[in-house]
């Protein structure tokens, strides 16, 4: 993607397998945004090759559409309408594309139950908190069951509670219904739990793809690991924790009490690949990017 002399994206290359989970994560800036808009549909690209179920996202037609799920950050003029009434309407635009491809728009019931809005069904949008209109931007996203689900920032404004009920929807999706999910997300926990692989978006180029613990191990993060012998805390740094504990079992045996191993989070991986890239390193990033095929 150019903008006149600036080139924003520049050879993004990625396969998304069917139910798979992607998380798209960077710097802002990075290009993420645009990403997903030339994804769907709603931006034309400069140059390159785009295929989403088959077909180029700049000329897909109504059926190809009806095959996708948006949930945008922010959406805002539906405040009127009553939850149940807004998605059944909603639904009916789905019904003649559902039936040509054996895959219905959601009962709306079962939808609203699914997004946690049961409660709330009957009332305006305009009267709902922040986290339940959230949580009906995604019952939109998804009323007409689509095969491929692309989520910006899902939970902004959701409780713990509310987040790990959402954390269980994307799994259904991904593991009963085949749906494709690529998000974005600041949330790199919520990316780790969620995402059966990592991108990560840097420069306007994709520095990185795996999955988490690939991903961990290509940048050689340290793990940390605790344990108690003779009443004592000990603490120790390890690239190799699995090396580090066999050798702490054969000198110390059965004194070792209380180990933990923590290796490194999502978060501590991704902040030392953009620090890498950021500096010049591309190299490690190369590393990370082949990460997963190693």
């Amino acid at each position: 993607m150019r903008y006149g002399t600036v080139d924003v994206l520049r050879g993004v290359t990625f396969h998304a397998r069917k139910g798979e989970v992607l998380a798209l994560l960077g710097p802002n800036g990075a290009g993420k945004t645009t990403t997903i808009e030339i994804l769907e549909g709603f931006r034309l690209r400069s140059a390159g090759e785009v295929d989403v179920l088959g077909a180029d996202p700049a000329s897909g037609g109504e059926l190809w559409r009806a095959r996708l799920g948006v949930v945008l950050q922010s959406w805002r003029d539906h405040g009127k309408w009553r939850v149940r009434e807004l998605l059944q309407h909603l639904g009916t635009y789905y019904e003649p594309y559902g039936a040509a491809r054996d895959r219905p728009p959601w009962n709306v019931d079962e939808l609203v139950e699914a997004v946690g809005l049961t409660e709330h069904a009957d009332k305006r949008a305009i009267r709902l908190s922040g986290g339940q209109r959230r949580r009906l931007d995604v019952a939109i996203g998804i009323v007409g069951r689509p095969e491929v689900l692309f989520l910006d920032e899902p939970t902004a404004g959701f409780d713990p509670h509310a987040r790990r009920e959402f954390h269980d929807l994307v799994h259904r999706l991904s593991d009963l219904d085949d749906t494709t999910i690529l998000l974005t997300t600041h949330d790199l926990d919520e990316a780790e739990k969620l995402a059966d692989r990592i991108l990560v978006l840097a420069g306007g180029t994709i520095i990185a793809d795996g999955t988490a613990d690939a991903l961990s191990r290509s940048m050689s993060t340290d793990a940390e690991v605790r344990w108690s012998r003779a009443g004592e805390r000990f603490v120790h740094s390890s690239t190799d924790a699995t090396a580090f504990v066999r050798q702490l079992f054969a000198e110390h045996g059965e004194a070792i009490s209380d180990l933990e191993v923590r290796r490194a989070s999502l978060e501590d991986t991704y902040m030392a690949l953009v620090r890498a890239f950021e500096s010049g390193d591309h190299d490690a990033a190369a590393r990370s990017f082949a990460g997963e095929n190693r």
